[in-house]
């Protein structure tokens, strides 16, 4: 069985995304108590890592299942560090009861994609949901949207997390490719075109030559 270090070892030289200190930050820890257990839950970027206390004090284990879940790695700190790290992070955790644990806990998107203009779609497990700007970045439009066309409750980030995670995914959103027909028609070439376009025919006027 690969161990965590081995993991992440191999993960590197496959040339994995690994972050820098400036540019880790959990958006918050979740810390979901009942049935006689303890579960956490890190929200980053708009994924929802669960964790049990043993593998949120373990840091190969805790960067492993980011890098697996969320796509990066977090940075390496020094061992007292990242215990000090762990401490003011389960310090600071939002405490819910168990049965309050959201229905999305593995929600993550596939990615966006910017149509020009205003126009994005969300890839979400094979489908492709259509938003505006201004829908992304109501959180409230986007939960209701996925929930009406995915059938999934994303989670509630607060506004700050919210803000965030939306602004990174529209400035690493793909660009569709352009799809036959897309090309803007100028108003000249449209007046050019309306004869055929109405179905009028080109004939010459009464008593014209012929």
């Amino acid at each position: 069985m690969v161990t965590d270090t081995e993991f992440i070892r191999e993960s590197i030289s496959q040339g994995c995304v690994m972050l820098a200190d400036d540019e880790f930050s959990i958006d918050r820890l979740v810390k979901y108590v009942g049935n006689g257990r303890v579960r956490w839950h890190v929200e980053f970027r708009g994924h929802r890592i669960e964790f049990t206390t043993g593998q949120l004090k373990k840091q190969p284990t805790f960067r492993r299942k980011v890098l697996e879940q969320a796509g990066v790695l977090p940075p390496q700190r020094a061992g007292a560090s990242y215990r000090r790290w762990a401490i003011d992070l389960r310090k600071n955790a939002v405490e819910l009861p168990w049965r309050d644990r959201p229905v999305d806990a593995g929600f993550a998107v596939d990615g966006l994609v910017s149509h020009g203009g205003d126009r994005w779609t969300v890839d979400y497990q094979g489908k492709a949901i259509k938003f505006t700007t201004t829908k992304l970045r109501r959180q409230t439009s986007f939960r209701k949207r996925m929930l009406l066309k995915a059938k999934v409750l994303p989670p509630r980030l607060d506004a700050a997390a919210y803000r965030k995670w939306m602004d990174w995914l529209i400035q690493n959103a793909a660009e569709a490719a352009p799809q036959p027909g897309d090309e803007v028609m100028t108003e000249k070439s449209w007046l050019d075109d309306l004869p055929n376009l109405a179905g009028w025919r080109n004939e010459p006027a009464p008593g014209g030559t012929k």
